[in-house]
């Protein structure tokens, strides 16, 4: 039971990759009509890139722990 912080590292870590590419992937979709195509892009870009930072970094924390 002392290693309790490494599941909850790995469960942070995968759900955001899964977020973080799913953003990705969502941006490459048609918009729909009535919004700003090029906002939403770069909305869902930045998510994205955001969400695959954050998985960086829990890897990074799964490393050195």
């Amino acid at each position: 039971m002392s290693n309790w912080h490494e599941p909850i590292l790995f469960t942070f870590a995968l759900i955001t990759f899964v977020m973080g590419l799913s953003s990705i992937i969502m941006s490459l979709f048609p918009q729909p009509a009535g919004t700003n195509p090029l906002q939403t892009k770069i909305e869902y870009g930045f998510f994205g890139a955001s969400g695959l930072v954050l998985f960086i970094v829990f890897v990074y924390a799964l490393c050195t722990a």
